[in-house]
């Protein structure tokens, strides 16, 4: 356990106490609670395959599998060439190696049992703090201001933790801190099996070694352009000139300016129905085969439709986003006379739209369902579509690498707004 102890300053509250939540490997870890044959060997979970198969997209990988190279959102087929798939004796047990060459255990996404797992963790959760925002299936903020102080948050933590892995069998890493974002950069430092605390007023020099792209708000593109600048580390942003970082990225510029100072006034709030659904998935390198850039479009489409339906949710508006070197963003959208559930719609409009980038090279892709409503179940008759909604759409579509960035965390493949 890492413990910054507090400098309390003038510009630094220690009034809100902040818990931030992140399940190690989550996928992985649930996989190992129906077959404990998978403990300590290389796991690694995937998106739109089959047992057998090699298409889709790596979602997870456990530690161990991650020690041969293969990380989230990597192609199926190159987890496949770094580690290769082991032989089983049946669907669901372990077997011994058939052969010297380290290889690893290839599971399919099982997301309504992975659900199902979140909630006995966020049951937890909620018993633990007066206020939580869960953010994804595998992560939360908690605010315990109520619950404790300083001086005792670190024991809360550590029961927390303790709660978690007794009680469902899977294994926490805790980031406290007196702001959102800090706490967040906390559960990441330490893990697996992790527990940072960052009293008020240290904030600052905790993040200050880190890497710029640590920052909130600082995606890879963004920390692209800050090493362009001469700006590699957090405390690099911190001590540079707020003037210069919004001439260069508009008023972002200063928001994460004040990230990296350890200035966050945003407090935790129960989060309201998500606006959309999304996911994402990167090419280790650009790619021109285009037929592997439509597969993995396809397992997206799919797994955006599959989540919008166990949320309860009809869409109004699907969308993609396509990535083409070196990093220009391009989204496009089409927009329906009325809500829908409807997952081969999605796939074949998402795919539609994609037609228009046949010939480009691509380093990333998306799919996003939006206008989502979670009351009305009354779909609409697709007589068509809303012509001037999507005309109106890809006119607006192409975006500068300057506007908000989302990334992949760095445990497994999420769910994120484009």
């Amino acid at each position: 356990m890492t413990r910054h102890n507090a400098r309390l300053t003038s510009t630094n509250s220690p009034e809100q106490i902040v818990c931030h939540v992140d399940m190690d490997c989550f996928y992985a870890a649930c996989e190992r609670l129906r077959e404990p044959e998978l403990r300590g060997e290389p796991v690694v979970v995937g998106m739109g395959y089959e047992d057998g198969d090699d298409h889709g997209a790596v979602a997870t990988a456990s530690y161990e599998a991650r020690a041969f190279g293969v990380e989230s959102a990597m192609a199926i087929s190159e987890a496949l060439e770094r580690l290769p798939r082991r032989a089983e004796t049946d669907g669901t047990g372990a077997s011994e190696r058939d052969s010297a060459e380290e290889t690893g255990y290839y599971r399919p996404v099982d997301m309504d049992y992975y659900e199902s797992v979140s909630e006995d963790v966020r049951a937890i959760l909620r018993d633990s703090a007066d206020v939580v925002r869960a953010v994804s299936i595998d992560e939360a903020y908690l605010d315990v201001t109520d619950r404790t102080d300083w001086d005792g948050v670190e024991g809360v933590a550590r029961d927390l933790k303790a709660r978690i892995e007794s009680a469902v069998g899977v294994v926490a890493s805790v980031g406290v801190a007196p702001t959102m974002s800090a706490a967040k950069i906390a559960s990441d430092a330490d893990k697996p099996d992790g527990l940072v605390v960052v009293e008020p007023g240290d904030v600052r020099e905790f993040l200050a070694p880190m890497d710029v792209e640590a920052v909130h708000n600082v995606g890879p593109v963004t920390a692209r352009e800050l090493r362009e600048m001469g700006i590699q580390t957090a405390g690099d942003l911190a001590d540079s000139d707020p003037d210069r970082l919004v001439d260069r990225f508009g008023e972002r510029g200063r928001e994460i300016y004040r990230f990296a100072r350890g200035e966050d006034a945003r407090e935790v709030t129960p989060r309201d129905d998500p606006k959309s659904f999304s996911r994402e998935s990167a090419f280790s390198e650009p790619v021109a085969d285009i037929d592997l850039v439509y597969e993995r479009v396809r397992t997206l489409a799919t797994a955006v439709a599959e989540r919008a339906r166990r949320e309860s949710a009809l869409y109004q508006t699907i969308g993609i986003k396509v990535v083409t070197p070196p990093y220009d963003v391009h989204t496009r959208a089409r927009s329906l006379s009325g809500p829908v559930d409807d997952p081969d719609l999605v796939e074949a409009i998402a795919t539609d739209l994609l037609a228009e980038f046949d010939d480009a090279r691509v380093r990333k892709v998306g799919v996003r369902v939006s206008k989502l409503s979670f009351t009305d179940r009354e779909q609409a008759s697709l007589d068509g579509f809303d012509d001037s909604d999507e005309q109106a759409g890809q006119e607006q579509g192409d975006r500068s690498n300057r506007g908000p960035e989302h990334t992949r965390d760095d445990d497994q493949l999420t769910l994120s707004d484009f």
